[in-house]
């Protein structure tokens, strides 16, 4: 992937304001605007996850990160470790920066629950990306604020 990023992982508590305004205009810009699904963004889950993210060195102060997820512990959104809330800034797709982004957000599960299986709840159309990086689909497929999605998991380590 290229240079210039910084890269950061951190649970909510020591997010600082300058952070989460880069995260939350990232996923906003990308779910909200770009996606036109008028949800709410904010669910709470927030408070009790480990955000992974990058920011460019040439960013403006108020502007998206590069990417970001949210890492969420067991019995959060189910009862394996998730990772969701993937984003990547449009004019950053397609340099591979969100393969760094996924192995990031596994080296953090890895580091947090050792061995543990990680699921996550992907858009039908990235079912390869998340295949090549381990994930096996593991339901039907279903509607997410209209967005065709499926269960994945990655078998633990153990």
């Amino acid at each position: 992937m290229e240079t210039g990023l910084t890269w950061k992982a951190k649970p909510w508590s020591q997010l600082d304001r300058d952070e989460l305004h880069a995260l939350l205009r990232l996923r906003i810009d990308v779910f909200v605007l770009e996606q036109d699904c008028p949800y709410s963004e904010l669910d709470g889950k927030d408070l009790r996850s480990i955000h992974v993210w990058a920011t460019d060195a040439d960013e403006d102060k108020g502007g998206a990160a590069a990417c970001c997820t949210r890492v969420l512990a067991p019995g959060v959104s189910y009862k394996e470790p998730s990772i969701g809330r993937v984003a990547t800034r449009s004019d950053l797709r397609g340099t591979g920066l969100g393969k760094d982004l996924m192995h990031r957000s596994l080296d953090v599960c890895e580091q947090e629950w050792p061995g543990l299986a990680v699921r996550i709840s992907a858009q039908c159309y990235l079912e390869r990306f998340y295949r090549d990086l381990g994930f096996v689909p593991c339901g039907e497929t279903y509607l997410e604020d209209g967005i065709p999605h499926v269960e994945m998991l990655r078998p633990g380590q153990r």
